[in-house]
């Protein structure tokens, strides 16, 4: 399984990197669903690889910005977002457990299904502000040599007032 850590996350108006380049913020500040953009970059050859799915305790970063109880459980999905059968993107996504009530019980079940068409078919999904994070390659565990740093974001989504964060980190291989 990869495993990202993140350490100090900014949002827009925090984020004083001269090395951010337009191309990579595009990606990074877009508002829209990242699956449909990814869907049509991808010519319709886009899929979704499930890498973990279970409950279990989020990180304490994540735990704060859901205002999770300290003891609370979580869906964690992490999967790949690919084009061709090639990772573009690795997602992370903690659900509160009292998140997965009622309507949202769905998002347990999704399977290979893309949660951002969830999300943005859904009518009464908000989203927070995006804060972004840069990582270091020692920082990433991936089957590349890629020396190139790797950018994330991450939102607080709500869904009926019930909140979820989805963090997506773009891999070099978007970019190429």
């Amino acid at each position: 399984m990869t495993r990202y850590r993140i350490q100090h996350w900014r949002n827009r108006a925090q984020s004083f990197y001269s090395d951010l380049s337009p191309q990579v913020a595009d990606w990074l500040f877009d508002p829209s669903s990242l699956t449909a953009r990814l869907i049509r970059q991808c010519n319709g050859r886009f899929s979704v690889r499930v890498l973990d799915e279970a409950y279990g305790m989020a990180r304490l970063s994540e735990q704060r910005i859901l205002k999770m109880h300290n003891r609370e459980t979580a869906l964690i999905r992490e999967v790949h977002l690919l084009c061709d059968g090639h990772p573009l993107v690795y997602a992370r996504t903690v659900i509160p457990a009292s998140t997965l009530t009622g309507a949202q019980k769905r998002l347990a079940r999704l399977g290979d299904k893309p949660l951002g068409a969830v999300l943005f078919a859904d009518k009464s999904m908000q989203r927070d502000e995006v804060q972004i994070a840069r990582l270091k390659p020692h920082q990433v565990k991936l089957n590349s040599n890629e020396p190139s740093d790797i950018w994330g974001r991450r939102s607080v989504f709500r869904l009926s007032n019930k909140p979820l964060l989805v963090s997506e980190y773009f891999l070099p291989e978007l970019f190429v």
